[in-house]
């Protein structure tokens, strides 16, 4: 067994009260999907599960029917992880809920961060549930309401059929413009498969990549291959509408696409530690495939903030282009900048 295999997959999910997270949630939580969950929420009676779904509790952890847990996060996340660790006949995933207005950038730190926790948990994907009908208002009063999707990996676009389809193509191309490289899935009653939101493997950039091979193209007009949005009843219309909405609002957050050649390992790597470390605050995610002179692999980058990691992927292909592509998503980005110094750390 590699370490890999052995980390349980965790899954950070974020979005306002309202949004449908309670929602999924139960549906986690009482659906016959045969699989076991282990569900880490702020405040446990918020969910208002059902008394018959549940078999057994010690004290703040309660064991449902279709073989899943539920328990709240009191103080130390990090604690709540290691005790449903020592649990018997463990999880395959855990899903961590965050309060409407929680930054999720911490608890994803957690997880990227702590060598404990690290040991045995993987940080699988950053999830946002979005109401389509107020996200608008959301936006206007808040900064956290884009963080959200900022960061997101994957963004659950959910009560679609509460709006206008104008009204929806204008929420996408606002999420669009606040993030260019989550999966969008339109929904009602937060009715996205499970394995839409649960084990993606987006944190695992080689994997992602593996997925989808324009993860980093930066031109996301196409939304991201069509064929993953969710069609219930009220998606009858052309997905590809989306192009032509500008955003809802002046978003603050945005995204810097850089490509370059083979980059030389003497200044790439000390620029990257620099700009981290300078623009820490503002960069939310940072994502990268990176040509370096005389590797044989393709090396791949991510960061959260000014914590950063980077790994060997695999090799380049023949014939593939040695191409170094990078992704900021952040504020007060300057692209110029960044741009200019990028291309300076060429070979």
């Amino acid at each position: 067994m590699t370490e890999s295999q052995t980390q349980i997959p965790v899954t950070v999910l974020t979005g306002y009260l309202g949004s449908g997270k309670t929602t999924l949630l139960n549906r986690i939580l009482s659906e016959n999907h045969g699989k076991r969950y282990a569900v880490i929420v702020n405040e446990f009676g918020e969910i208002g599960i059902d008394n018959e779904l549940i078999v057994e509790s010690d004290e703040e952890i309660y064991e449902m029917n279709n073989g899943c847990v539920c328990c709240t996060v009191r103080g130390d996340l990090i604690r709540v992880v290691e005790g449903l660790m020592r649990r018997p006949g463990r999880f395959d995933a855990i899903v961590v809920e965050t309060t409407g207005l929680a930054d999720p950038v911490p608890v994803a730190q957690t997880f990227f961060m702590d060598e404990d926790v690290r040991a045995k948990t993987k940080l699988d994907a950053v999830v946002a549930l979005v109401d389509a009908k107020h996200l608008p208002l959301r936006l206007k009063d808040s900064r956290e309401a884009e963080d959200q999707i900022a960061f997101a990996d994957v963004v659950v676009l959910n009560k679609t059929d509460l709006v206008t389809a104008e009204e929806l193509a204008a929420v996408e191309a606002t999420i669009r413009a606040i993030n260019p490289t989550a999966k969008i899935h339109r929904t009602t009653r937060a009715g996205v498969g499970l394995d839409q939101v649960l084990d993606r493997g987006a944190f695992d950039l080689s994997r992602a990549l593996e997925n989808d091979p324009h993860f980093l193209d930066g031109d996301h007009d196409h939304a991201h291959g069509d064929h993953d949005h969710v069609h219930d009843e009220n998606c009858g219309h052309d997905h590809h509408d989306h192009g032509h909405a500008s955003p809802i609002h002046d978003v603050t957050v945005q995204s810097v696409s850089l490509r370059g050649g083979e980059m030389d390992p003497k200044k790439f790597f000390p620029w990257i530690e620099k700009i981290t470390q300078m623009e820490g605050p503002n960069i939310l995610r940072l994502k990268g495939i990176i040509a370096i002179k005389d590797d044989p692999d393709r090396y791949v980058i991510q960061g959260v903030h000014m914590i950063m990691e980077g790994d060997h992927q695999r090799p380049w292909k023949d014939g593939e282009k040695h191409e170094s592509r990078l992704v900021f998503i952040g504020r007060d980005l300057s692209t110029e900048r960044l741009q200019r110094s990028f291309e300076a750390c060429q070979a």
